[in-house]
């Protein structure tokens, strides 16, 4: 079956106009993976150094607490709170609500500033503790 060049072909990224709610949709995919696998391996490797004994433990805490690992664990909050913002918005949306065109982009705005509002919140009471 030969195929007509005359048809139109399916829109690509490159033809659609990008918005707020694609980089949301996105961003939802991606931390969704990245909580997967690095906060999976994370997890696996704090219970095998907790099984191991405390040698390992000990390794395994130098490490977390280090600078670098801070930075993963940060990361790692972030995507956290940006994927359970971002699956809310879906959950509104599966409800057949907030589908106008203003609203929609309000409200991806307003994941990725909730995301970064929580994350901060959550490491300056881990930093300052309750006198925050």
């Amino acid at each position: 079956m030969a195929r007509t060049t005359s048809r139109p072909l399916s829109p690509h990224l490159t033809i659609w106009k990008w918005g707020p709610h694609m980089a949301v949709s996105i961003m939802h995919r991606v931390t969704g993976n990245g909580l997967a696998t690095v906060g999976a391996l994370g997890l696996v490797w704090w219970l095998m150094a907790a099984a191991i004994g405390p040698e390992a433990y000990a390794t395994f805490v130098n490490c977390a607490t280090s600078p670098i690992g801070y930075l993963v664990m940060i990361g790692l909050s972030w995507f956290f709170f940006q994927h359970l913002c971002s699956g809310l918005r879906h959950f509104v949306l599966d409800m057949g609500a907030g589908y106008e065109l203003r609203t929609n982009k309000s409200w991806s705005i307003g994941v990725f500033l909730a995301g970064a509002v929580l994350t901060i919140l959550f490491w300056s009471y881990i930093f300052f503790g309750k006198a925050f």
